[in-house]
């Protein structure tokens, strides 16, 4: 890898620390995508819950180890990717660049991680894959019958799609009173037509997929030990803990909770993503440490995405990954398989209320 004590990638990128794509993100966008992205469910409770999960696990660093060649990359269905982190499926990214997913591929690209797309970005599948450059997922909400999944499925094996992800944690949408206090409605809901398709999934559905597909499968919002392990029996490949960040029920647990419970259930037999409110290095130590193999960050790129297209999610990217090098050494390993639960100490108390901004504390006190 390059050496980072002799030359500093970030001197070139337009943006010097995550906070500023926020700030950007806000000046661009209208009032109401910008509250579709910043939103969650009623209350919001998951959305702040997500953040407190993380804040109160702190970080036990080992000295004396020669940390002067850390390597933050791992494996990803075959290949190797910069850091154990992809761009998690968002509805809408047009709405936020009007490259959408095809932008979104081109970032997340050049720097060298996957991106998952959703079903209800535009543009498609295929138009999407040819944008890429690296590992890609297809992420589906089911909106008809077993043969409409069957057929996303081919054409996103068709297209090079390395896994297939199913989102379970959808039945019914709920209620985001930030949209519905401005009466915002936008294309984006029309994407809810045949709800009652995601309403009626079940396991035999997920052990049909199994059965006719060669296709990595993911399930997307596990939220239980009980849950994943079911998963695990049904042949799922990657159980993705995930509560929508907090944009589908109120008042869920943290996701960082769930992780740990999750990863005792499954106990190897399939690999484990997360997502809900990771926005900087030390909370990807922290899930890695906890039983993660990848992250999903997701509002955070949709920042970068906003502020400076594909450009900015690379430039937001190599500012991740370079805290997450610098988390990595001064915890004294040389690389997420290194991380132990001997890393982190639970219960750590608080510093920042949390809300979806709490990892950002400088944008409070005007920088």
């Amino acid at each position: 890898m390059t050496d980072r004590f002799h030359r500093n990638e970030l001197d070139g990128g337009k943006y010097l620390t995550l906070h500023e794509f926020v700030k950007a993100a806000k000046q661009k966008l209208n009032h109401n995508i910008w509250d579709y992205l910043i939103g969650g469910t009623e209350t919001e409770t998951t959305v702040a819950r997500n953040r407190m999960a993380i804040d109160t696990v702190a970080l036990r660093p080992r000295v004396l180890n020669d940390v002067s060649k850390v390597d933050a990359s791992v494996e990803f269905f075959g290949h190797r990717i910069r850091l154990p982190v992809f761009l998690a499926p968002v509805g809408s990214l047009e709405s936020f660049e009007a490259g959408g997913g095809a932008s979104v591929a081109r970032g997340a690209g050049t720097f060298g991680v996957p991106f998952m797309l959703s079903s209800v970005s535009q543009p498609g599948l295929e138009e999407a894959a040819a944008a890429a450059s690296g590992p890609r997922v297809f992420q589906l909400y089911t909106r008809g019958d077993s043969a409409f999944i069957d057929e996303n499925a081919k054409r996103a094996t068709a297209a090079g799609y390395d896994a297939f992800a199913i989102t379970v944690d959808t039945a019914h949408y709920s209620r985001r009173e930030r949209d519905i206090a401005k009466r915002f409605v936008k294309s984006w809901r029309a994407a809810n037509v045949g709800m009652q398709h995601q309403a009626a999934l079940n396991w035999d559905d997920v052990r049909r997929f199994k059965d006719r597909h060669r296709i990595p499968l993911i399930l997307k919002g596990i939220g239980t030990a009980e849950d994943a392990a079911l998963a695990v029996e049904a042949g799922v490949d990657v159980i993705y803990v995930s509560n929508h960040g907090g944009r589908q029920l109120d008042h869920g647990r943290g996701s960082l909770d769930v992780l740990r419970e999750v990863a005792e259930a499954v106990a190897g037999r399939a690999k484990i993503m997360v997502d809900g409110g990771f926005s900087r290095g030390t909370d990807i130590v922290k899930a890695l440490a906890l039983g993660a193999d990848w992250v999903g960050v997701g509002r955070l790129y949709l920042y970068a995405l906003a502020a400076d297209g594909a450009e900015g999610i690379a430039n937001m990217l190599e500012i991740l990954e370079d805290e997450a090098i610098k988390a990595l050494g001064l915890s004294g390993v040389n690389g997420f398989g290194e991380l132990t639960r001997n890393h982190v100490h639970l219960g750590a108390p608080p510093v920042v209320w949390p809300d979806v901004h709490s990892a950002f504390p400088l944008l409070r006190q005007g920088y």
